[in-house]
């Protein structure tokens, strides 16, 4: 299903504050991407990622620097729209973007932020499937923000694929993802050290519990190496890492 969005403009995070797994006597189920999530999420992973302001400012500043006037750019797992209303002041007007989420919400939630924003560029909207597979045509860039991670692994290899002969020559993939590490030691100091974060930022123990258990079946985060050979295998000529946090890692890689 697919949506046009003819003007749209940027973002008022009048966003609620996230206490979707505040009380202590709720069951935890699965996470899902549903209402509840998409009317707090803006706070919850402005408050969960670290660096996530700096994050989204490296990839769009990364994207302009690939994206070419004429050609689409891509923001598969596009959430609430924050990464391509960031980039709207920073690329080409004529660059088509096209948003893609599996969860109605979401999509319904970025539709609502787009049309507060104001913008004259064109931005498609779309609820697709990764695991069901997607369309790309015609992109200089793609953009997939934590978004990898929630795909089961069967599918990943394929998806890198789709993407990579979606791009155009010199085309960028723009991927930030949470990791695992190899050694017990580094991931269990990494992993840590990221509640202390979520600590400081609000959140407490009983939440920090729940929404691990929540994720535990959901989220499935790679190593960088993981991470990287999936990028080369895919075709991808050029791969570097540009942002690093413990856990969390951003990656370009150029077709």
């Amino acid at each position: 299903m697919a949506s046009k969005v003819p003007h749209l403009q940027v973002h008022e995070n009048n966003n609620r504050r996230d206490e979707v797994f505040a009380a202590p006597d709720q069951p935890v189920g699965d996470f899902a991407f549903n209402a509840t999530v998409a009317a707090v999420f803006d706070d919850m992973v402005s408050r969960s990622v670290p660096y996530y302001g700096e994050i989204q400012r490296m990839a769009c500043e990364l994207a302009g620097d690939f994206a070419e006037p004429g050609s689409c750019l891509y923001d598969i797992g596009c959430s609430t729209a924050t990464t391509l209303l960031g980039l709207d002041t920073m690329v080409d007007p004529s660059v088509r973007f096209v948003g893609i989420d599996n969860a109605p919400d979401m999509i319904e939630k970025a539709r609502e932020k787009i049309v507060e924003a104001n913008t004259n560029r064109s931005i498609d909207l779309r609820v697709g499937d990764l695991h069901q597979g997607i369309d790309i045509h015609d992109a200089s860039v793609v953009m997939m923000l934590l978004t990898l991670q929630f795909v089961r692994p069967l599918h990943r290899e394929r998806i890198m694929r789709t993407i990579y002969n979606g791009l155009n020559e010199r085309g960028a993939l723009l991927l930030v993802e949470k990791l695992t590490s190899e050694d017990s030691t580094f991931n269990r100091l990494f992993i840590e050290h990221y509640y202390d974060y979520k600590r400081r930022n609000g959140y407490s123990d009983i939440e920090i519990a729940k929404k691990r258990e929540a994720l535990e079946n959901v989220l499935i985060p790679y190593r960088l190496d993981e991470n990287l050979q999936l990028l080369k295998e895919a075709g991808f000529r050029s791969v570097e890492v540009f942002f690093r946090w413990y856990n969390f890692c951003g990656i370009i890689a150029i077709k």
